[in-house]
């Protein structure tokens, strides 16, 4: 069992950066898989980027490849995302997700869910 609150949203110029970051509380909430998704009205919810529980394996969606870091801090039971290079489509709703298993980019997979935060990049 898991509970996590993303944070660190907000409004940003094309070109500029933002650290979101996701905390992280339950038992053994530093072994589950994490990632990140976003997500605007009416469409689905896009895969972003998956990290191991380690750290030691991440994965990228190619529309965010080069411009964003996932890591995680597991002494603080925290995982974020380095955003860097931003572009208007990369406005959406952000999604911190958890599981125990390494579930890829179905969101479908993930039992947790933070309740979101939202990025908008003005052009």
């Amino acid at each position: 069992q898991v509970q996590l609150v993303e944070s660190g949203g907000g409004l940003v110029q094309a070109g500029g950066s933002l650290r979101l970051a996701c905390a992280a509380s339950g038992r053994a909430s530093s072994s589950y898989v994490m990632g990140w998704f976003r997500q605007n009205p009416g469409e689905d919810r896009e895969f972003v980027s998956v990290i191991s529980a380690s750290g030691g394996s991440t994965y990228y969606a190619d529309s965010v490849k080069g411009r964003f870091t996932i890591s995680r801090d597991n002494a603080k039971n925290t995982m974020y995302l380095q955003m860097n290079n931003l572009k208007p489509e990369d406005t959406a709703v952000y999604y911190c997700a958890a599981d125990r298993l390494y579930s890829g980019t179905n969101s479908r997979n993930y039992d947790y869910w933070g309740q979101g935060t939202q990025v908008t990049v003005s052009s």
